[in-house]
């Protein structure tokens, strides 16, 4: 089994989760992971790159739309993989994916239910960000140039985005504390605070595993 150490971060929308992960990966001196893996998944599963653009962190249950889509796949040629939905043919091939990374190299990877995927790899650290409201909706309307009003809409909506995806494809639930190994409030600590937080963790779990 690979001795990478392998840091996902699942967050909120606002919560600076992606800074994080951005700070984490530099600090640990390994690769940072997100719209990133899209572009990989594409190129190992021969599916077109703007299907995972698509379907990033969005599940759909359309079963049209996988029909009229499905004109773009290639890859992989089982009859079970040939039958399968477009949607699920795009998780899976992320799926495959962060767990090829996993065993190639330490990283970190954000949202894409990468905890989950990795469920069974004993270096993982599964980690959430949150934050309080005033803080994510401020972020928002730097990061985007939007008033309050639409920050608040991007925040909610992008959250019941991402809330769907893990619940849709996963067996545990989004932002709840079970599901994952550390939950920590950006608002509460700050990014820096955060990245420290993570690290240590990680140093600790690492510890108690090779007791």
């Amino acid at each position: 089994m690979s001795g990478n150490l392998v840091i996902t971060i699942s967050r909120q929308c606002g919560s600076g989760g992606r800074k994080i992960g951005m700070m984490l990966a530099e600090e640990l001196g390994i690769k940072c992971y997100d719209k990133e893996l899209l572009a990989l998944a594409a190129k190992n599963s021969g599916l077109a790159h703007e299907l995972f653009e698509t379907h990033d962190e969005k599940p759909t249950n359309s079963f049209l739309y996988s029909l009229v889509m499905d004109t773009y796949s290639m890859g992989y040629s089982n009859s079970s993989y040939l039958d399968m939905p477009l949607n699920h043919k795009v998780f899976l091939a992320q799926f495959d994916t962060i767990k090829k990374l996993a065993t190639e190299e330490s990283c970190v990877i954000v949202g894409r239910c990468a905890d989950y995927a990795l469920a069974d790899f004993p270096n993982m650290v599964s980690v959430f960000i949150c934050g309080d409201d005033k803080d994510k909706i401020a972020r928002l309307q730097e990061t985007y140039q939007v008033d309050a009003a639409k920050a608040k809409d991007m925040m909610v909506k992008t959250d019941k985005k991402r809330s769907s995806y893990y619940n849709y494809y996963s067996s545990k639930k989004w932002s709840e504390a079970k599901s994952y190994d550390l939950c920590i409030n950006s608002s509460a600590v700050g990014l820096e605070g955060a990245v420290k937080m993570i690290l240590a963790f990680a140093k600790e779990k690492q510890a108690w595993r090779n007791r």
